[in-house]
């Protein structure tokens, strides 16, 4: 008798667990926004107090990287857990026949077929939404999205019909919020769990805020276009806001996994309002670097905290799917978050930065500019010989977040090694 009770008190936690509904799990992807710009990564002027907020709730890893830093093949690799050379949604484009113009480009039947072939990879992949269907889910795309209707991702529901950046997805916070909030009462109503996919193009330009957000930062800066930029971080940060103050007003913060992450990073250029060197489509952590939240109120395993443990946007994936009791495909090269153990073993974290548009959508490594690596605070970036020109860099960013002292020719043996191992990742070759 004495042993059957031992029994049942060891194993009531997970029993209880089991019988619990599965949790909701709410996606935050920004689009474009650098990784110090939040006011709880010291920047001195921007104001995100919503954001802010979040990541004191949250197991939060101030340094958290991208893959890639292009929107599309960085969105596809959150979505699949895998990275773009793997997926082959590599750049945002296909591939442009010279001397034709972008804008005819996009309404040629080259452009069609090839992103429709950008569909066909996509949907070769078990997706989030996908896999939570399967477990019983409700899932809502809404943002950005490249890939042909919400559907072709395998969202139950969504806004996208199949524009380039997301046609009706890009209402979403720049004019209401309100397709999310019917959407969860929809599965409220069914009694079905949900994820929500908020990818809005925001910051993105076109920096258009409101005129009471931009009078804030006007004095702060001699750069209208910084200034634009900055009022566009606040009022992406409100919208965060609004969904995550529903979420509390509803009574759903506790049961709902909350994430955050960018899709790339981004620089303002003062003069003329476009991305800088060093942000957007390049290796830098301008382009790469981002805050990684992940928030569940009440789970020990999810404890807030502050982390400068480097970590990546492919780990979400195995991360949200076993907080969800959801079963993982194999050979994830992504870890669970929640697994203190693993996220501290992991010695490195590599990427791979392609063209805008494909070279060749069959061939990853046609693409390919840069594959970089970055182990206890060294980064090396190498370039791809069929794009690029130049020799590989290395930077100690302890000592050098702004990427300006190349140290690869005092480091020489650091980089050989460390090639030796980006090489044993993928070795990026034609």
């Amino acid at each position: 008798m004495h042993r059957i009770a031992l029994l049942l008190a060891l194993f009531a936690p997970a029993l209880v667990s089991h019988g619990a509904p599965p949790p909701n799990v709410v996606m935050i992807v920004s689009d474009d926004q650098h990784w110090q710009d939040y006011g709880f990564m010291g920047h001195p002027h921007l104001q995100t107090p919503h954001l802010d907020r979040l990541a004191q709730q949250s197991l939060t890893f101030r340094a958290g990287y991208v893959p890639s830093s292009l929107c599309c093949p960085s969105l596809a690799t959150i979505i699949t857990g895998r990275y773009p050379h793997e997926h082959r949604i590599t750049s945002n484009d296909p591939a442009k026949p010279p001397g034709i113009k972008p804008a005819a480009f996009q309404s040629s039947p080259a452009f069609l077929q090839g992103r429709q072939r950008m569909t066909e990879h996509l949907e070769a992949w078990p997706t989030l939404p996908k896999l939570f269907g399967e477990a019983g889910y409700l899932s809502l795309q809404t943002g950005k999205w490249w890939l042909g209707d919400f559907s072709h991702g395998g969202f139950t529901h969504g806004m996208t019909k199949g524009g380039r950046h997301g046609d009706e997805g890009l209402d979403i916070g720049r004019k209401s919020m309100q397709p999310i909030y019917d959407f969860i009462g929809t599965a409220r109503q069914g009694n079905k769990p949900f994820f929500v996919w908020y990818a809005p193009m925001m910051p993105h330009d076109p920096h258009t805020p409101p005129e009471r957000l931009l009078a804030k930062y006007r004095d702060k800066t001699t750069s209208l276009p910084v200034a634009k930029y900055w009022a566009m971080v606040e009022w992406f940060d409100e919208t965060c806001g609004d969904l995550l103050g529903y979420l509390d007003r509803e009574g759903l913060a506790e049961n709902t996994i909350v994430v955050y992450v960018t899709d790339n990073g981004w620089i303002t250029d003062p003069e003329h309002g476009k991305y800088a060197p060093k942000s957007k489509q390049s290796p830098y952590d301008g382009g790469l670097r981002t805050p990684i939240m992940v928030r569940w109120a009440g789970n020990p395993k999810f404890a807030p905290r502050m982390s400068e443990t480097p970590v990546s946007s492919l780990d979400l994936f195995p991360t949200l799917l076993s907080a969800c009791g959801v079963p993982l495909p194999k050979t994830l090269p992504g870890i669970d978050l929640s697994d203190e153990t693993a996220v501290a073993a992991r010695r490195t974290l590599t990427g791979e930065c392609f063209t805008h548009n494909f070279v060749d959508i069959e061939k990853p490594a046609s693409s390919l500019r840069w594959r970089w690596i970055l182990e206890d605070g060294w980064k090396l970036i190498v370039p791809a010989p069929q794009n690029e020109t130049g020799e590989p860099e290395l930077y100690h960013l302890t000592d050098d977040s702004r990427e300006e002292k190349n140290l690869a020719g005092a480091e020489a043996g650091r980089v050989e090694a460390l090639r030796a191992k980006l090489d044993g990742w993928w070795p990026g070759t034609l």
